[in-house]
């Protein structure tokens, strides 16, 4: 396996490792569900399978590269070791929950989503002051380490299994980077969700709406 090395500089860091990930991140449970002219709306969508979500592989991927890197390189005490690993989980769980309460709450899995948003931008910032502080370089987004990641990051299924090698034979400032670049892809991910879920909402409504449209279909059929 290559293995990306150190290199490259501060600069442009907003879209790091952030290359145009498979379109099948979001299944099509999740969004409007087109039905035939003849068939009944359902009041409770087909549950959706959080697994399945690209963005949610990714986001455990970070959660297990998190633990281990905190535990690893941070002094025993650093209140950053459970602040980093806290803001990894809630990434994932937030995604696996939202997915989860898809069937009855668009607007709260709109809502977990977008804090699995912001719980990993948070441990980006983790991640870029380990390397700042430390004077190591952060990766520029086109550096040929970045798209190493950046390819390796379309593959499915997603495990931490692709990246052991490099936690297991690699220095902490090129765990950090791949870090940072899984972020920025999971993040991206999650913003395209985000768009999909809001757009699903303004068609379709929530809860309340379906279950007024399959009430009032009901009334409206001829009586037998």
């Amino acid at each position: 396996m290559s293995s990306p090395g150190q290199h490259g500089n501060d600069g442009k860091q907003e879209n790091h490792g952030s290359g145009r990930p498979p379109s099948h991140n979001y299944p099509a449970s999740h969004n409007s569900h087109p039905r035939s002219p003849t068939a009944p709306e359902r009041i409770l969508p087909p549950r959706g399978d959080y697994q399945t979500l690209l963005s949610y592989q990714k986001a455990e991927v970070i959660y297990d590269l998190t633990h281990r890197f905190a535990h690893r390189y941070l002094e025993r005490g650093d209140r950053t070791i459970d602040q980093m690993i806290q803001s990894a989980r809630s990434g994932k769980q937030n995604i696996l929950e939202g997915s989860k309460a898809a069937q009855t709450s668009k607007e709260t899995e709109i809502k977990l989503t977008n804090v699995a948003r912001a719980s990993l931008e948070e441990l980006l910032a983790d991640y870029r002051d380990y390397l700042r502080v430390r004077d190591h370089a952060i990766w520029e987004k086109d550096s040929k380490e970045a798209l190493y990641i950046r390819r390796l990051g379309r593959r499915t299924p997603h495990s931490f299994e692709l990246y052991r090698e490099f936690f297991e034979t690699r220095p902490p400032e090129v765990i950090a980077n791949i870090a940072i670049c899984l972020i920025h892809q999971t993040n991206y991910l999650l913003d395209q969700q985000l768009r999909a879920l809001e757009q699903s909402f303004a068609t379709a409504g929530g809860l309340r709406e379906r279950m007024t449209r399959v009430r009032l279909a009901h009334r409206a059929r001829p009586a037998p």
